[in-house]
């Protein structure tokens, strides 16, 4: 066997571990999907028990809803050994909209909507966009 043989079988093994890898990260990775559904279903939430809710148990409830979901969320992602490149700018990005949405609802809504459903219900929706989106995304890639 000459030594371009030997290169070629190198290079061969080489590119199958690189494919066996990036599958396992594939599928490692899948849970991102799930983490950013579960923020933005929580957040959306947490939102509504906020708004409608009357004081003190919308504080209350919607503190409990965030922290015990931001807890559960946190020890789900520390137990991940894997991510994808680019992790780090999508889930800025995820978290940069949602407090943007977060505050352009939860602001005018605690001055001027409190209690009313037809300002709370879509507010929730928009600020459980950026991860229900985030999650379709991933789940694309």
């Amino acid at each position: 066997m000459g030594m371009g043989e030997c290169a070629s079988g190198d290079a061969a093994a080489a590119l199958a571990r690189a494919a066996e890898l990036g599958a396992t990260v594939r599928k490692s990775a899948k849970w991102f999907v799930w983490y950013q559904v579960g923020f933005g279903c929580a957040t959306g939430l947490q939102m509504l028990a906020a708004g409608l809710l009357k004081a003190p148990f919308g504080a209350s409830f919607s503190g409990a809803i965030l922290g015990v979901s931001m807890a559960g969320l946190g020890v789900y992602a520390g137990r991940r050994p894997v991510v994808r490149q680019g992790y780090g700018r999508r889930m800025a990005a995820m978290m940069g909209f949602w407090g943007l949405l977060y505050g352009a609802v939860f602001i005018p809504g605690l001055i001027f909507f409190q209690g009313v459903a037809a300002w709370w219900v879509p507010g929730a929706v928009a600020v459980a966009l950026p991860g229900l989106i985030g999650g379709y995304l991933e789940a694309r890639r």
